[in-house]
């Protein structure tokens, strides 16, 4: 990748390598970022602040409490939490003590909570009370035996976390009632932390940090296996990549994507740690003007966020009121970027959106565009240091550059497999390379552009949603006799799913598919548009033809 054009007009400001090597683990990565960054302020929400040092003391705390439980290295503990102070806490917690983390998205139906904890063999989990009454539910099919349950406003302390909290659970009527025998309270955690001896694991780079669950390219859910060196060598890469704009000390990232997810997990969270940056912790971007009115307060240089999220907040007209002058970087991720999205970004501020790509099984950046005002709009930019991008045909073989193929990946980002699914691994690899299941094409500059996906996986909202996924659920409705999902796309260019049924039930309505949906997965993976069909087309095995149904 280094003759490409863009590569020798920079030779000097970013390495082309990086030393995945640098940290022995996360937690010396964590370690000496607290001796460097000490008392600067770390974490914010809800105007509560912890520095370095504060979190330091709380992770030993928590990690001691784990630790009391019986938990040793290697046990994997899941976390459910949103953008609070308790996540990061909880997180560094987990590494310290020598867990594995199972990152978990909160809004989780019980039946993909189950799916994901007795894969990965948890034994203990951090949640959130609104989410807790899902957790009851299955918790009996699970090993997790430790509950630490905590709410909204817990680390906001004072009167102001405690009104947070009654607003969260009695005006707003958002924690349902749930029984979860032996749950530990998260503050009450702590006090019994703080009395307990925390004992240092060693770690190495070759520990697993993380088990990530994702689709991948097959829709399959399954745990990429991330090691502490992976998210290291990303740490590293996205630092270098960093090195033209911005300065360690000074600088202030708003979050508003969801630190379980790898995007903001890696970029927000490790990343910018590692400058010794503040992070501005969004609990819910959904409310858009409370969402602007909050960033408002701060005189923020970067922010990480997706596609639909940009648009939100162009379309609202407080946002062009807002002062930019300290912005200096905006990195779009887990969608593609639209263009008239990004046109109107730097319009109203004056800075372009910086696209950049990854997957879950690669830490998750391969490739990002240049932050030092280079505007590529419409690509997904270069390859991060020590990452090699190859466009291949089916066999593995490179193409010339133009030519459209399939995206491979190499680098010390890229996972080695999937948590006991070694047919599901060797499907991803080919002659060594990751198989991203992407189609795109490098331009003689070395900028990459993705045309299209090569399965039928959509993005909504910067998650991955599977039509297979979406039919099975369909089909275990008993006035289901057949069902057919896809993608499509809103006037905006947005995706959404849409499900095509054939009844069983001549009374079956779309409300009853609806609820049945509602019931069984996340919001996001709910169907926006649902057709009857008198049949679906098929192939001459029987296999629905998803291309017709688009």
């Amino acid at each position: 990748m280094k003759d490409y054009a863009w590569f020798k007009k920079y030779p000097d400001k970013i390495p082309h390598e990086i030393d995945p090597d640098r940290y022995s683990s996360l937690v010396d990565l964590f370690n000496q970022c607290v001796e460097r960054y000490d008392d600067l302020p770390a974490y914010e929400n809800f105007e509560k602040i912890l520095t370095y040092r504060e979190i330091e003391k709380l992770t030993q705390n928590f990690a001691a409490f784990l630790q009391k439980q019986g938990l040793t290295k290697g046990d994997r503990i899941a976390i459910q939490l949103p953008n609070t102070l308790q996540y990061p806490v909880a997180l560094f917690a987990a590494l310290r003590a020598g867990l594995t983390v199972v990152n978990t998205n909160p809004l989780y139906t019980s039946r993909e909570m189950k799916e994901k904890f007795k894969d990965s063999g948890a034994k203990a989990i951090v949640i959130m009370a609104n989410y807790a009454t899902s957790l009851e539910e299955i918790i009996s099919e699970t090993e997790i035996k430790t509950v630490v349950v905590t709410e909204i406003g817990d680390l906001v302390g004072g009167i102001k976390g405690s009104l947070i909290n009654f607003v969260v659970k009695r005006v707003k009527k958002m924690v349902p009632p749930f029984k979860l025998p032996g749950a530990v309270k998260f503050n009450d955690a702590l006090k019994e932390g703080a009395k307990e001896k925390f004992t240092p694991v060693e770690l190495n780079r070759d520990d697993i940090a993380f088990l990530q669950y994702t689709g991948g390219t097959t829709g399959v859910a399954k745990g990429a296996i991330l090691r502490h060196r992976n998210i290291l060598a990303n740490v590293e890469q996205i630092s270098a990549w960093m090195i033209p704009t911005l300065v360690d000390r000074k600088e202030i990232i708003v979050t508003p994507l969801p630190l379980y997810h790898i995007f903001a997990l890696t970029v927000n969270l490790f990343s910018f740690i590692n400058k010794g940056a503040k992070n501005i912790l969004i609990t819910d971007p959904r409310n858009i003007p409370h969402f602007i009115k909050e960033i408002g307060k701060y005189k923020f240089t970067a922010m990480t966020g997706v596609n639909t999220l940009f648009n939100a907040m162009l379309n609202n007209p407080d946002f062009n009121k807002m002062n930019f002058s300290s912005l200096k970087v905006v990195i779009a991720g887990g969608m593609a970027l639209q263009k008239a999205v990004a046109g109107r970004w730097k319009q109203v501020t004056g800075l372009p959106i910086c696209e950049g790509y990854g997957l879950t099984e690669t830490s998750p950046v391969l490739t990002c565009n240049p932050i030092d005002g280079t505007d590529r709009t419409g690509t997904i930019g270069v390859p991060l240091p020590s990452t090699e991008i190859m466009i291949a045909d089916e066999n593995g073989n490179e193409v010339p550059a133009g030519t459209t193929g399939e995206i491979l990946a190499k680098g010390p980002q890229v996972m080695e497999g999937y948590w006991h699914k070694p047919e599901e691994t060797s499907l991803v690899f080919i002659n060594d390379w990751f198989r991203t299941g992407d189609l795109g094409f490098i331009d003689e500059d070395g900028f990459i552009t993705i045309v299209d996906r090569k399965k039928d996986m959509i993005i909504v909202s910067g998650f991955n949603v599977y039509p297979n996924e979406i039919e099975q659920i369909a089909i275990m409705h008993p006035g289901v006799l057949e069902a057919g999902a896809t993608g499509a796309k809103d006037e905006n260019g947005n995706e959404y799913m849409k499900l095509f049924i054939v009844k069983k039930d001549p009374e079956l309505t779309k409300m009853d598919i609806l609820k049945h949906c509602r019931e069984n997965l996340t919001n996001y993976k709910i169907p926006k548009v649902i057709e009857f069909r008198d049949v679906l087309p098929k192939t001459n095995v029987g296999k629905i033809l998803r291309r017709e149904l688009k």
